[in-house]
């Protein structure tokens, strides 16, 4: 089984060498790895460039501007997919939040599921980093607003790392998921649904990001409202 790893950054120069060597060290040396810099001013790309000496399956996109997670994936996922050698393409956060050590439990369970995704509101899940206003909020965007009105099967709709088989993935028109922010991952596990990927959940130990600050700004959280409702009822927004 061909293993592609996606992974976008900005300005995650103090993680990328560690985060990059664990995926690696995760997957026994095993898998192709493809950083997306969104042309990062603190030298991120030039981190991995240094890395690509180690690792020969370390791929680098450099993007022309910051444009979005949802963006930078689309970029991704299009570029690994038209090569037609991989059978799994993971998407995960590139700063520790969720580690990749779990990459190799969320690929056993493929064996009778399409799509892996983690989880921070399942038994043997945790959060780190967070208060409780942050936990109470996060529970309820993701297990009741937006699970109720997407009505996916998972009690994490907005979590970054995903196992997903990439017949699936050439399914989605992925030109048609448009927000740029955290809401592209739900539309992207809504249209995977569509298609018909059985989906399933694994606990996970969610950390806040280690090293630089959050990029969450206030038009991502806006987008991540409006987006349940975009994806139940499309034609409300045509």
């Amino acid at each position: 089984m061909k293993v592609c790893v996606v992974t976008p950054t900005y300005n995650e120069r103090e993680n990328i060498a560690s985060f990059i060597g664990a995926i690696y060290g995760a997957m026994r040396g095993e898998v192709t790895v493809c950083v997306l810099d969104d042309s990062s001013p603190d030298g991120t790309a030039g981190e991995v460039e240094a890395l690509q000496k180690l690792f020969s399956s370390l791929i680098l996109i450099k993007r022309p501007k910051k444009e979005g997670l949802g963006r930078a994936y689309v970029d991704g996922f299009t570029r690994m997919l038209e090569r037609n050698e991989f059978d799994v393409i993971v998407m995960i956060d590139s700063d520790f939040s969720e580690h990749p050590l779990y990459i190799p439990k969320a690929l056993a369970e493929l064996s009778h599921a399409d799509v892996v995704t983690g989880s921070r509101y399942v038994k043997g899940s945790k959060i780190y980093g967070w208060d409780l206003k942050r936990k109470m909020l996060s529970f309820f965007a993701n297990r009741v607003y937006a699970r109720l009105i997407i009505g996916l099967p998972v009690n994490d709709v907005t979590m970054g790392f995903n196992v997903m088989r990439a017949g699936y993935l050439k399914r989605v028109d992925l030109t048609k998921l448009p927000s740029a922010g955290y809401a592209f991952i739900m539309e992207l596990k809504a249209a995977l649904y569509k298609e018909g990927a059985r989906f399933a959940e694994i606990p996970i130990v969610f950390v806040e990001r280690i090293e630089g600050r959050s990029k969450i700004s206030s038009r991502v959280i806006k987008e991540g409202v409006i987006a349940p409702w975009r994806i139940r009822f499309p034609h409300w927004f045509t």
